[in-house]
């Protein structure tokens, strides 16, 4: 077919499928394709084909949240799948539909509003937690969930550092202050290797130093990336 993008129209086409404008990559056509989506809630959907195997891996994102993927050796279940991202279908529908697609976790969330995706992402930091052997990690989350101020942003790690974002997709908000533990105590800085502003004794110290950083009038987190250079 020459293309990834051309052998994908065509699996479409033969099976009565219309996928719109399909993008192939200039450097590597035989192995990348994107499939335009029609709602701005979307952004196209990444097909990538196997570079050892014969099979096909699909990604998709939409308000900086990874909302879907997969992968299949079937090219015709990939047209479908799709159509239906590229139509605005929702995405449990998709999953359903299409048996090799398969929905992270924040997935659905995001289809609920910031607020949903927001609780749900400290229900999955909190899960993590459980799983770490460093029990004032698990005191930090819960310290910082207890503060409604805190629990409305939206919570992420890095290297362990726990921050918090104004913005509920990737990239997201600049950093105020962060949190990480280390051999068992609390280092709260301006960014991860920002200045320190102090090692409290106690997840609650942390979390009320962390509080004293914060805009007195920051509010729920909103949908989306942070806008960095069109604050203009």
């Amino acid at each position: 077919m020459g293309s990834l993008a051309a052998a994908l129209q065509a699996a479409a086409a033969e099976h009565g499928l219309s996928l719109g404008q399909v993008v192939a990559d200039e450097r590597q056509p035989l192995y990348y394709a994107g499939v335009t989506s029609a709602t701005p809630l979307r952004k196209d959907l990444g097909v990538t084909a196997g570079a050892v195997e014969r099979c096909w891996v699909i990604t998709g994102w939409g308000q900086g949240i990874w909302l879907i993927g997969g992968s299949t050796q079937h090219l015709t279940d990939v047209a479908r799948a799709a159509q239906l991202w590229r139509d605005g279908v929702p995405l449990r529908d998709i999953e359903q539909a299409v048996p090799f697609v398969e929905l992270p976790r924040l997935a659905e969330a995001a289809e609920q509003g910031p607020a949903q995706v927001v609780a749900t992402q400290w229900q999955l930091l909190r899960e993590a937690a459980d799983q770490a052997p460093w029990p004032e990690y698990r005191e930090l989350l819960d310290a910082a969930y207890a503060e409604p101020k805190l629990r409305q942003l939206y919570p992420y790690t890095s290297h362990w550092a726990l921050k918090f974002s104004t913005t509920t997709g990737y990239p997201f908000s600049p950093n105020a202050v962060c949190v990480e533990t280390q051999n068992g105590q609390f280092v709260v800085r301006t960014s991860w290797d920002g200045v320190v502003l102090g090692q409290p004794t106690t997840a609650e110290e942390a979390v009320s130093l962390v509080l004293s950083r914060l805009p007195s009038d920051v509010g729920p987190a909103t949908a989306g990336p942070y806008p960095y250079g069109d604050e203009s």
